[in-house]
């Protein structure tokens, strides 16, 4: 027994000297009152208040205090002194689908202050919501995940046969049925892409209906407008109706002038939602801070190209009279956005010849034929179709719309980027490494369109408010302990449309959920991200 009782106090002595390594950064992990504390920062709140002076403590994941603190009784101090400590930034528009299952750190967002993203937008999401949600908390995640139920993902799945008509009666109850399933699972509301097959199709009566299915659990509706440069104050008002109609707050993406024929319109655009919300309806905005836009080469053909799917386009074409229209066709599309040829257009990513990527269609198209006149610029973008189509990058704003918008007190700051893989030869947007950065540095430390503490509230506050995702956005005691701690005079974008894949200077350090994700320019490998269910989520 003796001999028992001695072994347990040599072991329990060699445990408290081990201790102090392992556990003891200020106080004993076992006994400290926080987790963590961040001190000695200039905190700007989310509020959009001026900074103020205060050391943070955090436990359990959640912020526990804010004031002058010991301290002492934290397992583990920060010392935050000369930078500026922030809510994590909530990106409203991106897809992160089928990326961030084989990315899970989202190194690309993470290291740009994102700790929470929506997802699902532009009419596409994942459709089984609740099984999808499961799969990333089992996988595990560095960021907050939350997402929209899409209007094109249910109109594929809930309407028999060619979409080019209403749904039935019954179509249509199936696919409210197919937004209020989501809704239970979590979404936190509807989106269209009504620019994209197959909502080109449906019309405003029919989203009116999907709309209620979201606005009956407490959703917004957000929206990829019909079309973003000719006719985009139509599509405005149109949004603007949707949502009166239905009840539910409005959210347009990605808000821009993608016409150079309009360039300057973004005075009444803008008008039209200080119209809207004078009258008392909630619309707000989201937009990346480049002048250029990226999808799929198949925004630039005509919609009815791909009507029937893959196939019954490709037979389109193949078929020489028909492919002779659809060259007509892109052409008469370019012109409506006011470009004399298709140089806008930049290939990202063209799996099928990646000699492509980083060129636009005017310089594939004399290296490939030896050609330079409209016609053949055409015929190359039917053949890039045709071997798997490609992610482009599209150079059609002006930086005087992108400015304006900016100001606009409505407005959040949004990527619409996916979780990207940095060593694919791909050469996407730059806007998925950069644009929280590009906000804080060049948009507000540079052009100084507005003042630091509103930027940050466009990017936590505003976004948690128009989302309902209470418990972020603001720096408060009981919050979610997501943070962002970063130097204001060093914050930069690194990532340009030549050589996008450059991670952003000044961040010092990224918190989510009370874990440090972010350290001194690298990711620790903590997944502590958590999915965001909208508040119609069933209990």
């Amino acid at each position: 027994m003796t001999k028992k009782v001695s072994l347990f106090c040599f072991l329990a002595t060699l445990l408290f000297v081990a201790l102090p390594a392992v556990l003891f950064q200020s106080g004993s992990a076992l006994s400290a009152d926080f987790d963590l504390i961040v001190a000695n920062g200039r905190i700007v709140d989310g509020t959009g208040n001026p900074w103020f002076v205060a050391d943070l403590a955090i436990k359990g994941g959640r912020i526990a205090e804010i004031g002058k603190l010991d301290v002492k009784r934290a397992a583990r101090v920060i010392d935050a002194k000369g930078l500026i400590v922030a809510p994590g930034f909530i990106d409203v528009h991106t897809h992160i689908e089928g990326g961030i299952e084989n990315f899970p750190a989202a190194e690309n967002f993470v290291r740009m202050g994102v700790t929470s993203a929506v997802t699902g937008n532009c009419g596409s999401s994942e459709l089984k919501l609740g099984e999808w949600f499961a799969r990333l908390e089992k996988l595990g995640v560095s960021i907050n995940v939350a997402s929209l139920v899409g209007h094109n993902t249910v109109r594929r799945a809930g309407m028999n046969g060619d979409f080019d008509r209403a749904p039935s009666s019954e179509e249509l109850q199936r696919m409210r049925d197919l937004v209020s399933q989501a809704m239970r699972d979590g979404a936190v509301g509807l989106s269209t892409g009504l620019e994209y097959i197959p909502g080109t199709y449906g019309k405003t009566d029919e989203i009116v209906e999907m709309a209620k299915a979201s606005a009956e659990s407490g959703g917004v509706y957000a929206t990829h407008m019909r079309d973003e440069g000719e006719f985009v104050e139509k599509s405005i008002r149109e949004s603007i109706e949707i949502g009166e109609k239905a009840g539910c707050p409005v959210q347009v993406s990605h808000f821009k002038i993608s016409s150079r024929k309009r360039w300057g319109a973004s005075i009444q655009t803008i008008k039209l939602v200080e119209n809207a919300r004078a009258r008392g309806q909630q619309v707000t905005v989201d937009q990346y801070l480049y002048p250029a836009s990226s999808t799929g080469i198949g925004i630039l053909f005509p919609s009815w190209v791909f009507e029937g799917g893959a196939e019954k386009a490709k037979e389109r074409l193949i078929d020489p009279a028909t492919r002779a229209r659809v060259r007509k066709g892109l052409i008469e599309k370019a012109a409506q956005r006011g470009v004399p040829d298709f140089a806008f257009a930049v290939v990202a990513n063209h799996s099928a010849n990646q000699s492509f990527n980083g060129k636009n269609i005017a310089e594939i198209t004399k290296l490939a034929k030896q050609k330079t006149d409209l016609d053949s610029q055409a015929e190359q973008i039917i053949e890039i179709q045709l071997a798997g189509g490609a992610q482009m990058v599209l150079h059609s704003m002006s930086d005087a719309d992108v400015d304006r918008i900016f100001k606009q007190p409505f407005t959040m700051i949004a990527s619409d980027s996916g979780v990207h893989n940095p060593d694919s030869a791909s050469i996407p947007h730059p806007r998925g490494y950069g644009n929280n950065a590009r906000t804080l540095g060049l948009y507000t430390r540079e052009k100084k369109l507005v003042g630091l503490e509103d930027a940050i509230r466009k990017m936590t506050s505003l976004p948690a408010g128009t989302f309902k995702l209470w418990d972020r956005g603001l720096l408060r005691p009981g919050m979610a302990a997501d943070v962002v701690i970063f130097d204001e005079k060093t914050v930069a974008d690194r990532a340009t449309f030549q050589q996008p894949k450059q991670y952003p200077a000044g961040f010092s350090f990224i918190i989510v959920n009370g874990q440090v994700v972010i350290e001194n320019d690298k990711h620790t490998g903590a997944k502590p991200g958590q999915i965001l269910r909208g508040r119609g989520a069933a209990k």
